[in-house]
Order: C-alpha cells, then sequence, then structure tokens
C-alpha cells in the first residue's frame, strides 16, 4: 500500500473518530438531570405522579433566562406493559411543558404550565419549584388497569431545543451546556387486588 494511499484511508477515519467524539460527549451530556422518588398515588380522578428532580443550573442557562429566552422543560411520563412474546405494550403516554421566563419590567421570573403560571422574585425559587414534581394526574379512569399485574413506569426531564428561538437550537446542538436532560428512570408499578369482605364487615 502507497504512502497515497494511506493518507487517503487515515482522512475518513479521523472524521469517524470525531464524529464518535461528538457522539459520545452528547450522550454524557444528556445525564445531568437525576430523577428521585417517584411515586403514583390512587386519587378520585385516577393515578397521580410525584417526583423531584436534582440538577444544577448552569450560568449558560442563567443568562439566556435572564436576557429574555424562554426555556421550556418538558416532562413525560409513560406507562408500558413488557410481555415477553411480543413487544412491550404502552398503556399510557403523557407530557406536560413548563415554561421558565423572565419579565424585565417586574423582575420576575415565571413558571407556567399551560393557562397556570407562578412568579418568583428569584430564580432559585423557581428552580425549587421546577424541580417537584406533584400531584400531576397521569393515569386516568379511563386507562384499564389490571389490578395485581406489574407494568413499568418511566420519567424523564428535558430542556426542549426544539422550542428554542432559532439561532439558538444551532448552538444548543453543539454546546453542551445546553444539553439539560434526564435519562428514563423506569420502576416497576403494580395495581394492588382488591382484597375481600371480611364476614361481618359493612
Amino acid at each position: 500500500m502507497t504512502a497515497s494511499t494511506m493518507r487517503c484511508w487515515k482522512r475518513p477515519l479521523k472524521l469517524l473518530a470525531i464524529c464518535w467524539l461528538c457522539l459520545w460527549a452528547a450522550l454524557g451530556a444528556a445525564s445531568e438531570v437525576e430523577v428521585r422518588n417517584p411515586q403514583l398515588t390512587p386519587g378520585d380522578d385516577g393515578y397521580t405522579l410525584s417526583a423531584d428532580f436534582a440538577f444544577e443550573f448552569n450560568s449558560r442557562l442563567e443568562e439566556a433566562v435572564t436576557r429574555g429566552v424562554v426555556l421550556n422543560f418538558l416532562v413525560e411520563f409513560e406507562l408500558t406493559r413488557v410481555r415477553w412474546y411480543w413487544l412491550d405494550d404502552k398503556v399510557a403516554s403523557r407530557s406536560q411543558t413548563l415554561r421558565l421566563s423572565y419579565n424585565a419590567l417586574t423582575r420576575q421570573y415565571r413558571l407556567s404550565s399551560g393557562a397556570l403560571h407562578q412568579n418568583f422574585s428569584s430564580l432559585e425559587e423557581a428552580l425549587r419549584i421546577l424541580s417537584r414534581l406533584r400531584h400531576w394526574t397521569v393515569l386516568d379512569k379511563s386507562v384499564a388497569l389490571r389490578p395485581g399485574e406489574t407494568y413499568q413506569a418511566s420519567l424523564r426531564l428535558r430542556l426542549d431545543p426544539s422550542q428554542l428561538p432559532k439561532p439558538f437550537q444551532l448552538t444548543a446542538l453543539a454546546n453542551r451546556e445546553w444539553n439539560l436532560a434526564s435519562d428514563w428512570l423506569n420502576w416497576p408499578f403494580s395495581v394492588p387486588r382488591e382484597e375481600p369482605l371480611r364476614e361481618g364487615a359493612k
């Protein structure tokens, strides 16, 4: 093999190595949020979900918010019936967007979900509420769950770069500081069987 041929082979190999490093960096940066203590609780309208998210809000994101960039955080939940003989059956899928913004006139941070919003005097207060998911209805009564059967529940939180202003979307793809996300946290969930009434119970 000639020296020129060797050089031709080395170039694509270098490019491939660079691509792998970029992919590794992106994947490594996608686990900066930790999902903790997820709990599914039965209620009048179905099952509600509560959980905590631990993350470090870096200076790049803080600067973006204070300069008027709205950050959209996507909370995603799935409930799956695992089947060994076929593809898993997705029983339910829910998502909600939490919008973090800053009003320079009032000097307040705002956290919004749909038509609901709450104002805060500091970023720390807004992030404290963002990190605490409470009583989110993820399984309503229309979802048919089988008592005694075990399902797999999954939850994650991520900053949604697709909802950033266009100039920031390219920056988010290339900059690890914009890649704030958790992996899917999976845990088993079982619907308790109804206990038979004891003799003499009313």
